[in-house]
């Protein structure tokens, strides 16, 4: 009988060889997948879920998933995952950013008037931005490196960049919440999100079906064009700041 084991917390080639590694002291034929995310194990003696449990926490933050079908040969579709489509994975993503764009209105007001400063509402989102998304991703920075490294230029050659990025994030947040250096912030932005866009652009055109990392692996959001304009929002309100600021 074939045994698939659904895995949790794989987000790249790197993942999978190295779930492979540790799975193979349990069967050396078995057979590691990211799309979908699973280990398929066809030994004569299943190996219990405590003992694969065990062989994954070898290999990094990866974990089974709560349920373990057992498949045979003449139906090795039963265990696969059901896809979810559409906009509705990303509920959650506009949830957050929502409350953040409601939120960044407190203190707008010009002189105690109605009128509304575009420039604190800004710096105010994008202070609640980075904070809360580097928030999501310091939750399993090792994970977020991971899935960052495949789709990102410079994580993919060079691995500690997802380690970092999420404290250069929180940087930024911390930076626009205290209004410290704005030119130099919002400079930094504008770099940050357009070399971000690339390797999301990048992998949009290749149409390669990956995981989202704007939110860590806390939320499995599949890469799209949302997370595109997710960038080049944050550059362009980076780059009108500057403009405001007479440096554009």
């Amino acid at each position: 009988m074939t045994t698939v084991y659904p895995i949790e917390g794989m987000h790249c080639g790197a993942c999978v060889k190295r779930v492979t590694a540790a799975l193979s002291a349990l069967d050396a034929g078995v057979t590691v997948t990211l799309t979908p995310p699973q280990a398929v194990m066809a030994s004569a003696v299943t190996p219990s879920r405590a003992m694969v449990e065990n062989a994954l926490a070898t290999a990094g933050s990866f974990r089974l998933a709560p349920e373990v079908a057992a498949v045979t040969p003449a139906d090795p579709l039963a265990a696969a995952p059901a896809v979810t489509t559409g906009i509705a994975p990303y509920y959650p993503l506009f949830l957050i950013v929502g409350y953040i764009a409601v939120c960044s209105f407190a203190g707008v007001t010009v002189a105690g008037s109605r009128a509304i400063s575009w420039q604190t509402w800004m710096a105010n989102f994008m202070a609640g931005f980075f904070l809360v998304f580097s928030f999501f991703k310091l939750l399993d920075i090792r994970g977020f490196a991971d899935a960052y490294s495949g789709y990102d230029l410079l994580a993919k050659r060079w691995h500690p960049w997802g380690l970092i990025y999420p404290f250069v994030e929180l940087v930024l947040g911390l930076a626009f919440l205290f209004r410290v250096a704005p030119i130099a912030t919002n400079t930094a932005t504008v770099a940050l999100m357009l070399f971000g866009s690339l390797g999301v652009l990048d992998a949009l055109r290749q149409r390669r079906t990956i995981r989202c990392a704007c939110l860590g692996t806390v939320l499995n959001l599949p890469m799209s064009t949302i997370t595109l304009v997710e960038d080049l929002g944050m550059a362009a309100m980076a780059l009108m700041a500057l403009a405001a600021h007479g440096t554009v």
